[in-house]
């Protein structure tokens, strides 16, 4: 919402002689606000869509100006019935109108005075009711004019570490000297929950409106302030990141300059290195050559430079080409995985499923060598010793 400074700033800070002369009709017009509450002090301009409250505001101009501002318990009611509205509003004085092109009439109010709507006696074309003038209960006291001070203290605080507060405000709050105006002010430029704002105006003590708002402000700044150094922390992080990633960059065309190879090269080029000896399968062949270049274009600085690294010294190690040459024995492989790794029944079953495989294919291979050399022996005549493997034919391939 935007807020009417140059039509009333000298306005916040002291009331005229008819203001403090007002005398406030029994039976008064009533505008429901949506997500809107008008304080006494505050001068606002907004917009009027409706018929009906068109209709309200030019019966308003052609007599008093006076109208009760109160704010709605639902914005999503576009029609409010006395149900749908606060009982404590504001009493204020339309001062300009506009007729804008598109229909609506945007107008501008200032705050006079709390007032309780008591009954109404109106619903159509708007709303009209029976209002009582409700003045603040103003303390006096040492503690009421600390807790000002405290308020005011805090407001200034925010406004410089927020945007969206009009430039001079948090100066002019200093002169006030009524705690009251302080309250309603303030309360004004900060943003707020709809529940606080007409709490704030429905309290009756001064004292309770600054121990509310003080609350509410020393909340605010406390997350405020910590946004703004996790910002800056965040902000410095990432400041010495990309220092030390454009010195690292030096450095490397320093030492192809010279000849020399860095650090990240060596480290590289070692990897890659391993990557050929392993005799990966293709796939694996591919995987690791296509993490190892993201590798090499990473500053040494990443998160990511640490878990690539692992992940393919991790390909590069595993055996992918070397056998031991013993025969699967499935049984002893079951007693290993129990001793080493608790429960997994299912990865076992899975890892026992493709040992009992390759034993049964190795025993039937072994058998269609054994078949083809008697066959072979019987039909040259000869009676030849039959030679019993001692390991199956894919283990002494490998090996």
């Amino acid at each position: 919402m935007l807020f009417g400074r140059d039509a009333g700033e000298g306005e916040l800070e002291n009331r005229t002689e008819e203001e403090e002369r007002l005398n406030i009709p029994e039976i008064l017009p009533i505008l429901p606000l949506k997500d809107t509450v008008i304080y006494p002090f505050s001068v606002q301009p907004f917009s009027v869509g409706q018929e009906r409250y068109i209709r309200l505001i030019d019966d308003v101009m052609r007599s008093n100006r006076l109208v009760v501002l109160v704010a709605q318990k639902s914005p999503d009611i576009d029609n409010a019935s006395p149900d749908d509205i606060y009982r404590v509003g504001t009493v204020s004085r339309v001062g300009r109108m506009f007729r804008m092109p598109d229909g609506t009439v945007q107008i501008a109010v200032q705050g006079l005075e709390r007032v309780t709507v008591d009954e109404f006696t109106q619903e159509t074309p708007y709303l009209m009711a029976k209002v009582t003038a409700k003045p603040d209960k103003q303390e006096s006291d040492n503690e009421t004019e600390a807790i000002k001070r405290n308020v005011i203290s805090y407001f200034q605080r925010l406004v410089a570490l927020v945007q969206n507060v009009p430039e001079g405000v948090a100066a002019a709050t200093l002169n006030l000297e009524e705690p009251r105006q302080v309250v309603y002010v303030i309360a004004t430029f900060v943003q707020m929950d709809m529940e606080l704002r007409q709490k704030l105006l429905e309290l009756d003590s001064v004292q309770e409106k600054l121990i509310q708002l003080s609350n509410f402000l020393a909340h605010e700044l406390e997350i405020l302030e910590l946004g703004k150094k996790i910002q800056n922390s965040a902000q410095e992080e990432m400041g010495k990141m990309q220092r030390e990633y454009l010195l690292r960059e030096q450095l490397k065309a320093i030492q192809r300059e010279l000849g020399e190879e860095s650090e990240e090269q060596a480290t590289a080029n070692e990897l890659r290195r391993k990557i050929e000896e392993a005799r990966m399968p293709e796939e694996a062949y591919k995987e690791a050559n296509r993490e190892l270049s993201r590798l090499e274009k990473l500053p040494t600085v990443s998160p990511e430079y640490s878990i690539i690294r692992t992940y393919v010294e991790l390909l590069a190690s595993l055996p992918w080409s070397k056998a031991t040459g013993a025969q699967i024995d499935v049984p002893h492989a079951r007693e290993v995985l129990d001793q080493d790794h608790y429960d997994l029944q299912k990865i076992k079953e899975r890892i026992l499923e493709y040992l009992a495989v390759r034993r049964l294919k190795e025993d039937r291979m072994a058998e269609q060598v054994e078949r083809e050399r008697e066959n072979v022996d019987v039909e040259d005549g000869v009676e030849v010793e039959k030679i019993i493997p001692t390991q199956p034919l894919v283990a002494q391939e490998a090996a």
